[in-house]
């Protein structure tokens, strides 16, 4: 009998045994699953941060690419028209130079602005017709849909010559298209200390634009006890141009608006009403 005791004993502990081994597996089994779907888990954000970064690296090499086009007309000193080919097709576009500004030469609201002309007449000397290369920085456009771009003529960046000659004010600082302000702003500070152009008259350029009125005090000192409260800003400080339009559209399309008498354009064929006033 107490053999037989013993031997039922034994089979419960083999059981036993048997089935803490049975459990042992079991929980293994689960662990490993478990260890595996975390695993999965990293390892796919892991590959989706890499498509990002490749993603990314694709457009910054897209952004920091040159683009080949040809200028079609100069609108002013910081506006052009380009043309080039995108799919197999030719289009059109206007640009705006990134981080500069020139004195305005074609809102026919204002007059045209001391040094605009001259800084427009510069522009469609070293551009109109010449094969350029347009690059872009972060965001591609501004409110007016205007391509925002930095231009380059032959081994030139053309919004630096604008700075240089002292035709242009940096200007129009909008993060995150900011990659080359701090260059420009030395080179702009060299163009001030030489007195070139817009810099040649104290306080006409400023942080907040372009003051007219500056210009026509530097050159006329009695202009405040004048009656006359017509301004003629072209006409002050600025080097003699000569231009010659054919017409009233042709003047208009070059950028030119109400051309007083003595300003670089103005003709009497232009004047129809003989008012000192052309392309009105």
């Amino acid at each position: 009998m107490v053999n037989a005791i013993l031997g039922f004993s034994r089979k419960i502990q083999i059981v036993r045994v048997s089935l803490f081994v049975l459990l042992v597996i079991v929980a293994s089994a689960c662990s490993s699953s478990e260890v595996d779907v975390e695993s999965t888990t990293p390892s796919a954000a892991a590959s989706a941060s890499v498509r990002a970064t490749v993603k990314g690296t694709a457009n910054d090499s897209a952004m920091n690419k040159q683009i080949p086009a040809k200028v079609v007309r100069v609108v002013d000193g910081d506006t052009m028209k380009v043309s080039f080919t995108d799919g197999g097709k030719v289009k059109e576009e206007t640009i705006r130079l990134l981080l500069v500004d020139t004195p305005e030469s074609v809102d026919p609201e204002k007059p045209v602005q001391p040094f605009a002309l001259d800084a427009s007449n510069y522009a469609k000397t070293m551009l109109t017709g010449k094969d350029v290369r347009l690059e872009l920085d972060v965001s591609e456009r501004d409110k007016y849909g205007r391509l925002l771009c930095y231009l380059y003529i032959g081994d030139k960046m053309f919004n630096e010559l604008l700075l240089e000659n002292g035709y242009a004010r940096v200007a129009y600082i909008y993060p995150p298209n900011v990659k080359y302000v701090d260059q420009f702003r030395e080179i702009q500070k060299k163009a001030q200390q030489k007195g070139l152009n817009i810099w040649s008259v104290e306080n006409y350029a400023q942080e907040d634009g372009y003051h007219e009125g500056v210009v026509k005090g530097s050159a006329t000192p009695s202009a405040k006890s004048s009656t006359t409260t017509t301004p003629k800003p072209v006409t002050t400080s600025q080097p003699k141009t000569t231009v010659t339009y054919n017409s009233c559209k042709e003047a208009n399309a070059a950028g030119a608006y109400k051309i007083k008498k003595g300003e670089p354009g103005y003709s009497a064929k232009l004047d129809g009403d003989g008012d000192g006033v052309a392309c009105e």
